[in-house]
């Protein structure tokens, strides 16, 4: 079997990294087809296909102003998929599945010709498009539409799957497929965090810092906390920006805790991320929205103790104070309360960091995931034949 896995814009490297590696295990051939590579992202040699957003990776498009430089790239998403449907016309592989559909006003336009190639997987990373919070109100068109125009729908939770169902597709055309751990840990789940003998207690927010991840959410709670805990407390937000930092470096300036909060913004090599989760640091995700994370894969296979909105996967495999804790989003009180615990009890942070471990040794592994999409294409080609010697 032969399989096209499509990410555009690699929205989900590691993950398309990952899949790959776990279709591979399961006999399937694939490909993966997106964009140039940036100069921090690692992948294997040749394991990226770049038939996308080629010039734009080169000057000068990449110094144009960003409403010019979001029209340059519609435009060049528009020729990529015309490239891609030439390509895959010539190529035929058995199944065509996409991880992201980014401009679906656009995509649309080409998935009933790429459909009389082979069937259409799509990957429903986010059951609320965009986390609801697109890069341009063009974003927003079809995506409602462009469901009913695959043939299969593959989503990482149940709040996924009932959020598709509330849009009336039908209930055969969603699967649900576990999210995989990723990283170096994906193999190997660590040892719970140990705890540092001073008691320090770091909340980290890791991760690409987007409006939806909380990052004020978690700066006022961590204002909030009774000072005797903060004060033995840190934070840390480190990652890729695609918001403005300056309100956030603003209000932890007016609370006069520039020493205690640290907003780190740039990309972390794989390899140096184990060191983040170091000892004493809880992971903390306040999102306000989300299906499955990364993040959260990363935590657990680090046995790192959490804090997490109550949403999505956190609390689709998180049981309450058993496997971390959680309170509602945008709920300053309660996290910040949440806080106060972890920051004032070792023993709660030591438990929640062996019950991170736990949970990540029941996710299923990369292999057993390929394992289950293979069988999901398998059925889609089987249908398609069906069909065919029927009509």
């Amino acid at each position: 079997m032969r399989v096209a896995l499509i990410d555009p814009s690699l929205f989900t490297l590691p993950y398309d990294l990952a899949l790959a590696d776990g279709l591979r295990a399961a006999g399937v051939a694939s490909e993966l087809i997106g964009r140039p590579l940036q100069a921090e992202e690692v992948a294997p040699d040749g394991a990226v296909e770049p038939l996308f957003y080629r010039a734009l990776s080169r000057a000068p498009w990449r110094d144009m102003p960003r409403s010019a430089a979001l029209v340059a790239k519609g435009i060049a998403h528009g020729f990529g998929m015309r490239t891609l449907r030439r390509e895959l016309e010539r190529r035929r592989p058995d199944v065509i599945h996409f991880q992201w559909l980014p401009l679906p006003v656009v995509d649309r336009r080409f998935l009933a010709g790429l459909r009389r190639v082979a069937p259409l997987v799509l990957t429903v990373h986010d059951s609320n498009p965009f986390n609801a919070a697109p890069s341009s109100r063009l974003q927003r068109w079809g995506t409602d539409a462009v469901l009913d125009d695959v043939d299969l729908l593959i989503v990482h939770t149940r709040q996924g799957r009932d959020r598709l169902r509330a849009k009336g597709i039908a209930p055969t055309r969603i699967a649900i497929v576990a999210h995989g751990l990723l990283g170096d840990a994906a193999g190997r789940p660590g040892a719970p965090v140990p705890q540092p003998a001073d008691g320090t207690t770091t909340f980290l927010l890791f991760g690409k810092i987007k409006p939806y991840k909380g990052a004020d959410t978690l700066i006022e709670a961590f204002i909030a906390m009774a000072p005797a805990l903060r004060r033995r407390a840190r934070l840390r937000i480190v990652g890729k920006p695609y918001l403005d930092l300056a309100p956030l470096r603003a209000r932890v300036a007016a609370a006069g805790l520039e020493s205690q909060v640290e907003i780190a913004p740039g990309f972390v090599d794989d390899a140096d991320v184990p060191a983040l989760f170091a000892p004493g640091t809880v992971a903390a995700m306040p999102y306000r929205e989300i299906d499955a994370s990364g993040v959260l894969a990363i935590a657990l296979a680090q046995g790192c103790p959490i804090v997490a909105s109550r949403i999505g996967s956190f609390a689709e495999l998180l049981a309450p104070e058993r496997d971390a804790l959680l309170v509602a989003p945008d709920d300053v009180a309660g996290l910040a309360a949440a806080m106060e615990r972890l920051a004032a009890d070792p023993e709660l942070r030591a438990r929640l960091g062996l019950a991170a471990r736990r949970r990540a040794e029941a996710i299923p592994s990369w292999a057993e995931i390929g394992a289950t999409t293979a069988g999901l294409y398998a059925e889609l080609i089987s249908m398609r034949g069906s069909r065919h010697r029927a009509a």
